[in-house]
């Protein structure tokens, strides 16, 4: 099992920044990616940014050129660099732990929320 507990949401102006955290904890060997997931509308979680054991990175179209996926050496905490924010950035951002083989272990947080005002 993983745990993973997210923080650094909270309240911005537009054009301003906020930087989540996610820290995971319990067996992490099989985990090959982590990443931020944002709740559109209460639709389908939707894909923020991905980041591999590799290094690799992937992001959401809205988000490129202005968030920043990163992590800890280990791949026990993944951060979200979020600048340039818009309120159409405005939702709640999960933290997902994901891997093996078949994609078994997926693993979500509860959810930070974050809000641009206008």
């Amino acid at each position: 099992q993983v745990q993973l507990a997210e923080s650094g949401g909270g309240l911005v102006q537009a054009g301003g920044s906020l930087r989540l955290s996610c820290t995971a904890s319990g067996s992490l060997h099989h985990i090959t990616a982590m990443g931020w997931y944002s709740r559109v509308r209460g639709m389908q979680r939707e894909l923020v940014a991905q980041i591999r054991r590799d290094g690799s990175t992937v992001y959401g179209e809205s988000v490129k050129g202005r968030f920043t996926i990163s992590t800890d050496k280990s791949m026990n905490t993944v951060y979200l660099q979020m600048n340039s924010l818009q309120p159409e950035d405005t939702d709640v951002y999960y933290c997902n732990a994901y891997g093996g083989p078949l994609g078994e272990y997926d693993y979500w947080g509860q959810g930070t929320q974050v809000t641009v005002s206008s």
